[in-house]
């Protein structure tokens, strides 16, 4: 089986990212898409995160409760979306549209990939190290990286998101970034026509 997206990480710009991506199912441009997440995610920041300031999430909420209620809204609500548990990537090959993602217990092949881990120093995908630059928007002594890009772009068919792609690490930035990565995703399936992915109580 090929992908036509495979998101990494299953942290707040990854599910968010799969979260729109899965909501335009029904579209003609995406209802045959084969879209999956490898949500190995152990060392993410929402491990110690209490959550008091962010938009529609109710105070107090800890961080670990929504790694684990993320990946469940996920499967229940949009359960076409392949998930991926306990593989982490070791290594990004080949060129759009035929990538090969290798991990510790296998290998997928996809159009398309979205790298949504965290920023800290200790990324090491291979095929990814030369696009590894120092964090513009965190502080020096945190060490922190990203992923050299352009509006979330770092080549043809891979896409950077959250806190790698630059962003301050802030839960609502990090869902934001994930989001504008999916419907950029949607717009190239829509032949370049511009396009996003809302529900609404009117529809029938």
């Amino acid at each position: 089986m090929k992908y036509n997206v495979l998101i990494i990480g299953g942290g707040v710009s990854g599910i968010s990212c799969a979260l729109v991506l899965g909501s335009a199912q029904h579209k003609t441009f995406a209802k045959d898409k084969t879209i999956g997440i490898i949500t190995h995610q152990k060392a993410s920041a929402l491990q110690d995160a209490i959550f008091n300031n962010a938009y529609g999430i109710a105070p107090g909420t800890l961080g670990t409760e929504l790694l684990s209620s993320s990946t469940t809204h996920l499967s229940e609500i949009y359960p076409h979306i392949i998930q991926i548990p306990n593989e982490k990537v070791l290594k990004i090959a080949g060129e759009y549209p035929n990538l090969t993602i290798t991990t510790n217990k296998g290998s997928y092949k996809t159009e398309i990939v979205v790298i949504g881990i965290g920023s800290a120093n200790t990324f090491a995908i291979d095929g990814l190290m030369d696009y590894v630059e120092p964090h513009q928007k965190a502080l020096p002594i945190k060490n922190r990286i990203q992923l050299h890009n352009t509006d979330h772009k770092v080549t043809e068919g891979i896409y950077v998101i959250g806190t790698l792609a630059g962003w301050r690490s802030q839960l609502t930035i990090a869902a934001g970034s994930g989001a504008a990565v999916a419907t950029d995703i949607l717009t190239l399936w829509n032949k370049g026509e511009q396009t996003h992915s809302h529900d609404s109580i009117r529809e029938k």
